[in-house]
C-alpha cells in the first residue's frame, strides 16, 4: 500500500470521529509565535506538542499531534512508543487506541498486523461510533485475500453512515475494489493483489453509526502470507 495515501486516509478517519485536525494543536494559542527548534530531529509541530506534554502529560491532542508528526516523518517505531506513553496516561481514550493502530499499520508498511487489530478492537469497544476499527478490519480481510468478508464489514459501515459522512468516498472506493476482487474469484487460498491505495483525507465532522467491532470474526493472525505462483 502507498504509505502517504495510507497515512492521509488514516488521519482522516481519526479526524472524522474526534473533530480534531491532527496537523493542528487546539488548546494552544491560535497564532503561536514561531517555535525555535531545539531538537533538530523534531519538526516545529512535534516539538510544540512535546512542550505541551511537559505541562500536561495527559493531553490527548498533544499525543495525537506528536504521533502523527512522527508517522509522517516515517519514525513509526518512535510514534508507537510515544503512543504507549499516552495510553499509560489515558488507557480509556479511544482516539489514542485508534492512533496506535494507525502507527502500527504504518510501521508494517500498510499491513494490518495483529497488534494493530488489537488496538482497533479496543478502540471499537470504547467508541462504537468510530469508523476506523471497521474500516481497518475490512482492510485486514482484503489483505488476507477474502473480499467477501471485507465487503460484509464495509457494507455494514456504509449502511450505518450518513450520505455526507466524511469517510464515505474512501469507503465507497474500497468497496468497489473489493467487488472487483470478488468478481475475479479471489478468495481463501489465493494470493490477493496489492492492497488498494486509499483516497485523500476527508474534512473533519460527521459521525458514523456503530461499525463492526470485536463481534466480527477475526481474520487470520496478520495478513495471510500466500505463495503466489504463476
Amino acid at each position: 500500500m502507498n504509505r502517504p495515501a495510507l497515512l492521509m486516509a488514516a488521519a482522516a478517519l481519526v479526524v472524522a470521529a474526534t473533530g480534531y485536525a491532527l496537523t493542528g494543536s487546539p488548546g494552544l494559542p491560535a497564532s503561536p509565535a514561531p517555535v525555535r527548534v531545539i531538537n533538530p530531529d523534531l519538526t516545529p509541530e512535534a516539538e510544540q506538542a512535546s512542550k505541551a506534554l511537559l505541562e500536561n502529560f495527559g493531553d490527548v491532542r498533544a499525543w495525537l499531534t506528536l504521533s502523527n508528526a512522527l508517522i509522517r516523518m516515517e519514525r513509526t517505531e518512535t510514534a508507537v512508543v510515544a503512543l504507549e506513553s499516552g495510553l499509560a496516561a489515558n488507557p480509556g481514550n479511544a482516539d489514542l487506541w485508534v492512533q496506535t493502530g494507525v502507527a502500527l499499520v504504518a510501521h508494517a508498511n500498510g499491513q494490518v498486523v495483529p497488534a494493530a487489530r488489537l488496538a482497533f478492537d479496543r478502540a471499537s469497544r470504547l467508541a462504537p461510533d468510530h469508523p476506523a476499527p471497521a474500516y481497518f478490519l475490512g482492510l485486514a480481510w482484503m489483505q488476507a485475500g477474502e473480499p467477501d468478508r471485507a465487503l460484509a464489514v464495509w457494507r455494514g459501515l456504509r449502511d450505518r453512515s450518513t450520505n455526507d459522512a466524511p469517510w464515505r468516498a474512501t469507503l465507497e472506493q474500497q468497496i468497489r475494489v473489493a467487488e472487483k476482487m470478488q468478481q475475479l474469484g479471489v478468495g481463501p487460498g489465493m494470493a490477493p493483489p496489492v492492497a488498494p491505495s486509499m483516497s485523500p483525507p476527508m474534512p473533519p465532522g460527521g459521525q458514523a453509526g456503530a461499525p463492526e467491532s470485536t463481534q466480527q470474526p477475526a481474520p487470520p493472525a496478520g495478513a495471510r502470507q500466500e505463495q503466489a505462483e504463476s
